[in-house]
């Protein structure tokens, strides 16, 4: 069976990504009874459909393309977008001498990735892998506060993990791990189980939150099981995933600002979709119990796919970009939020009768 109007991933559409791009072992489309393929399907095609500022390797961008490809893992359907972005990109970070690892100019680095995982030649990471060897060196002369904001955790950690496990890199580890202590150090408040979102920062933010609990899962689905700094992410994983449970708004969603939820009341779905993707990922790795978390899982995938997501693919209640709480509306949307969605889905696909 097929969806109306999506192009199944055949050997000849796999062809006009890329020779190799796509082989059998890495795509396996989910049985056409799967519930959770179909409103994936609809908002990744209406955001390349319809979406703003495509072109760019922006954070946005690089967050829409990390769940675009997850959305091909899980459904096998492809709308040929994130190779040729990759491409017209030259698989080039952004860069900036004055701020030479700031770490939102990073995140497109963990697109180039995942496309390496099914196009594995060399000019795909070489820029993500000379920025993370580059950043290494400078955390060695002792440069430990690129990571000072919370969202820095997802644009840049993924890929020091993963660079650091393909290479076998003891250093690049070390490394990621000095950087996040340092953020854990400023940010992180244990007593709370949540991270402000910068050092000037009294507010405990929905996306903020999403993005640590989001490059936590990231890293521990890639670090091997015997690796030292496990125990850490775990503990702080855990304990964050204890607190976004017991915060959780009774349709579903999470308040942008979560500790007050008169600020800004209302749905939001970009920190709910990063929630979603982070405490299912957890109950699939078997880290959190599924007794006691998939209710919420299934709960805010309900709200994301039923309020937040319109028939036509349109996903709403999409904060704009900012550096804190702040009101999102049925008709703001963005890259970085359809992103997070289509990480959700990947995951709760995992969970869900029929999707495998």
């Amino acid at each position: 069976m097929r969806y109306p109007g999506i192009r199944r991933v055949t050997l000849l559409a796999a062809a006009a990504l890329g020779a190799g791009l796509l082989t059998a072992p890495a795509v396996a489309a989910a049985p056409a009874e799967c519930p959770v393929a179909k409103p994936m399907i609809a908002a990744g095609d209406h955001w390349v459909a319809n979406g703003t500022d495509l072109a760019a390797n922006s954070w946005q961008n690089g967050t829409f393309h990390v769940g675009n490809l997850a959305l091909v893992r899980t459904t096998g359907v492809s709308n040929h977008k994130t190779l040729p972005w990759a491409q017209d990109n030259k698989y080039l970070l952004r860069s900036d001498p004055k701020r030479p690892f700031f770490p939102d100019h990073q995140a497109a680095g963990e697109a180039y990735l995942d496309l390496y995982s099914f196009h594995p030649d060399a000019p795909v990471i070489a820029d993500v892998r000379k920025r993370v060897a580059d950043e290494v060196a400078s955390v060695e002369k002792g440069n430990t506060s690129y990571w000072n904001y919370v969202d820095a955790l997802n644009m840049a950690m993924p890929s020091l993990a993963r660079i650091g496990v393909m290479d076998d890199s003891e250093p690049t580890l070390a490394a990621m791990q000095k950087l996040f202590r340092s953020a854990e150090k400023k940010l992180f408040v244990p007593e709370v189980g949540l991270w402000r979102r910068d050092a000037g920062s009294n507010a405990f933010w929905s996306r903020g939150n999403g993005w640590a609990l989001a490059a936590l899962a990231k890293v521990l689905q890639v670090l091997p099981s015997d690796d030292p700094r496990r125990p850490e992410y775990t503990r702080v994983f855990k304990k964050m995933a204890n607190t976004l449970r017991s915060l959780q708004r009774h349709d579903g969603f999470w308040n942008t600002d979560l500790l007050r939820p008169w600020h800004h009341s209302g749905p939001e779905s970009s920190g709910t979709a990063l929630f979603t993707f982070g405490l299912a990922w957890g109950v699939n790795a078997g880290i959190l119990d599924a007794g006691k978390y998939r209710r919420t899982i299934d709960k805010a995938w309900e709200a994301l796919s039923t309020k937040a997501l319109r028939a036509d693919g349109f996903l709403g209640y999409v904060q704009p970009v900012a550096s804190g709480p702040g009101p999102s509306r049925a008709g703001d949307t963005g890259a970085y939020g359809v992103g997070a969605f289509l990480i959700a889905g990947q995951q709760v696909a995992k969970l869900t009768p029929g999707c495998s």
